[in-house]
């Protein structure tokens, strides 16, 4: 990923933002609302390639319990450039859930920058939401 510019953390966690959030729009410009969500994460899988953007898909998390990880099937949608998690939603519109869900997310992975998108909106800045934890 082309980070120009990107002098400390705040500024490498905007980078990776813009380039999240130029890839969502692109795959929404092409597909519009109304698709599910399996369908953006593939075209939002290959848009990140095409713009060599680093990611990692349906990655596990672990739940951390008195010294013991438990694997209880959760997994974020997308870790882009092992830094940020993108959690991608095709619903009628984004509820309070969905972002507790990408904190809790953020906090047990101990990951900092964390973007909720709702590809299921006729404007696609309607649905975006940019959580931090503790940025």
């Amino acid at each position: 990923m082309k980070r120009r510019g990107a002098e400390n953390a705040e500024d490498v966690h905007n980078a990776i933002s813009e380039q999240v959030i130029g890839a969502a729009i692109q795959v929404h410009r092409f597909l519009g609302p109304g698709l599910l969500e399996s369908v953006y994460a593939a075209c939002l899988a290959r848009e990140f390639h095409l713009q060599g953007i680093q990611f990692e898909q349906e990655q596990p998390i672990l739940v951390g319990y008195k010294g013991i990880k438990i694997d209880n099937g959760y997994r974020v949608d997308f870790v882009v450039e092992q830094l940020a998690i993108l959690e991608i939603k095709a619903a009628d519109r984004l509820h309070p859930i969905h972002t507790a869900q990408l904190l809790t997310y953020l906090r047990l992975t101990d990951k900092k920058l964390g973007l909720l998108i709702n590809l299921n909106v006729p404007v696609l800045r309607d649905g975006i939401r940019r959580v931090v934890n503790n940025l």
